[in-house]
């Protein structure tokens, strides 16, 4: 049992949080300071510093909730370099809830700590733009043109690239391939299930997802329809919430959760079908962010008991469709909302080792965060492009010759920091990989880049 003394004290009034949703003592004081988190965290990795581990941030926690620590730079930038990889869930055995302490902590970060203009602007401009489909689509023509034209090629040869801040060339490093079709593409409202109908299931779309990796949401339509699903896909689905939850933004991400309740309420469907790791390790904790609010509580759960990442769910569901021979050697990239946060490791292996003549190799310190990490790799760039280097090195030790993960910003991530190194390996969807098999097209996704 906690002591109630110790309790009241740290929630007395000296705290620097306030009473809308700090950090919870009863999680803080579940941290046993043994140091299994430390080896596990990437930022300890690079620096060995540890106010940059999980157990120091939740010592800082600790020191704000009795009022020993003041909102400055010197405290919040250790939440910030956080990557959220929750690498730390895995590695403790005392099962710490790190995941909702960096999360709440960032919430009071927003409430309460005033950033530098430059960075309020540019997170500004990150918020406005992509948690909103439609206002991606209307950036998605002038990219196509960007990186069809020989306008970036001139640019970069040009040398001004480099005068840009590092925020901003980070962006434009990463910005996806865009074929001409994809400004068009649409994943349809329905796609009826071949043969029999094993499940009714609904499809997250996301937001950058929707836009910039559709063929992989169309993939995935085609996949689980094989297997015998309907897949509901609503056009008119909005943003789940994910990057604000995890940047700390939590009155936005709940109104957008409260959307996408109604929404797949409405659409009555067995299984809500999720293929962005970190949308759905938030997804699933829908009724953590809603615990509080009585017309939602309980239908939040019921949604979050509903929602599946795709491997999941096919694992679950079982094979129906034949699969045809992919003869390549893969090296599978877990995303750290995938193995950390949800837990999911052996689901997406198992569906790879199901299609004939592919041979899959594991990454070296495959379990460590490649840095994408939601928009950390914008707002925190050079510490992701360590990491992200460190990734793509291990990824060439494997001798693949392409890369498949499951979420979409680990695939920009990876595939930008192979780049950088010179190579050019596909880097795709697992939802990808396995339509090329029931497809019978492991040409196409050759030539993937």
């Amino acid at each position: 049992m906690m002591d109630d003394r110790k309790t009241d004290d740290l929630r007395s009034t000296r705290s620097i949080f306030d009473a809308q949703g700090a950090p919870p003592v009863e999680l803080i004081d579940e941290c046993v300071h043994c140091g299994f988190c430390l080896p596990a965290c990437p930022t300890y990795q690079l620096w060995g510093e540890e106010m940059d581990s999980p157990r120091g941030r939740i010592y800082l926690m600790k020191l704000g909730h009795e009022g020993r620590a003041r909102w400055s730079s010197a405290y919040v930038t250790h939440f910030e370099r956080c990557l959220g990889c929750m690498a730390c869930l895995t590695a403790c055995p005392s099962g710490v809830r790190y995941d909702r302490l960096i999360e709440a902590t960032r919430a009071e970060i927003e409430r309460h700590y005033q950033r530098p203009l430059p960075d309020r602007l540019f997170r500004r401009l990150l918020f406005a733009t992509f948690p909103h489909p439609q206002r991606l689509r209307w950036l998605a023509a002038p990219l196509w043109f960007y990186r069809a034209s020989r306008l970036r090629a001139l640019l970069r040869a040009s040398g001004l690239m480099r005068l840009l801040p590092a925020r901003l060339r980070a962006m434009e490093e990463l910005l996806p391939p865009l074929e001409f079709r994809d400004l068009f593409a649409r994943t349809p409202p329905l796609t009826p299930a071949v043969g029999q109908r094993r499940a009714r299931v609904g499809l997250l779309l996301g937001c950058v997802q929707r836009i910039f990796f559709a063929g992989t949401n169309q993939a995935t339509a085609r996949v689980l329809a094989t297997e015998g699903c309907d897949v509901v896909a609503p056009a008119e689905q909005g943003c789940c919430g994910a990057l604000l939850v995890h940047a700390g933004r939590e009155a936005e991400a709940r109104l957008l959760a409260r959307r996408l309740i109604d929404l797949f309420e409405r659409a009555a469907v067995d299984a809500v079908i999720v293929n962005a790791a970190g949308c759905g390790s938030t997804m699933k904790e829908y009724a953590w962010l809603l615990r509080d609010d009585p017309k939602y509580a309980a239908r939040a759960q019921r949604l979050a008991a509903k929602c599946r990442d795709l491997s999941e769910f096919l694992i679950e569901l079982g094979p129906r469709a034949a699969r045809h021979a992919l003869p390549l050697r893969i090296a599978y990239h877990d995303a750290c909302h995938l193995r950390h946060a949800q837990g999911i490791v052996d689901a997406p292996r198992a569906l790879l080792a199901q299609i004939p003549k592919l041979e899959l190799v594991e990454i070296p310190e495959g379990a460590v965060c490649c840095g994408s990490a939601g928009i950390y790799n914008l707002v925190e760039p050079h510490t992701a492009q360590q990491l992200g280097e460190r990734k793509a090195r291990n990824v060439l030790a494997t001798g693949a010759q392409a890369v498949v993960a499951s979420n979409p910003g680990c695939i920009l991530q990876i595939r930008s920091s192979l780049r950088a190194l010179g190579q050019r390996p596909p880097v795709v969807h697992l939802a990808d990989v396995l339509d090329a098999s029931l497809r019978g097209d492991g040409e196409r996704l050759r030539q993937r880049k």
